[in-house]
């Protein structure tokens, strides 16, 4: 997990296989299911933009290894 000025999630739209593992996981409720289509004709999950705190449950969540990444927050630096 690498880490940002705020956390979000990051879904590899073409390693996705929907099998909604990290929308059911996902405790903040900030991944869905789209409606989008990749190519191998999964509908895949997509991270809604907010409310992610970087917990990293849905990384551990997933099935298929390299599909999500985890953005955590950067800790303030003394």
């Amino acid at each position: 997990m690498e880490e940002a000025t705020t956390p979000r999630v990051e879904i590899s739209f073409d390693q996705c296989k929907g099998c909604e593992l990290c929308v059911i996981e996902c405790p903040k409720k900030c991944l869905f299911m789209s409606k989008k289509i990749n190519q191998f004709g999964y509908l895949v999950a997509e991270y809604s933009g907010k409310d992610c705190t970087g917990c990293g449950i849905c990384f551990y969540a997933c099935p298929e290894p390299g599909t999500i990444t985890v953005y955590k927050k950067i800790k303030n630096k003394v």
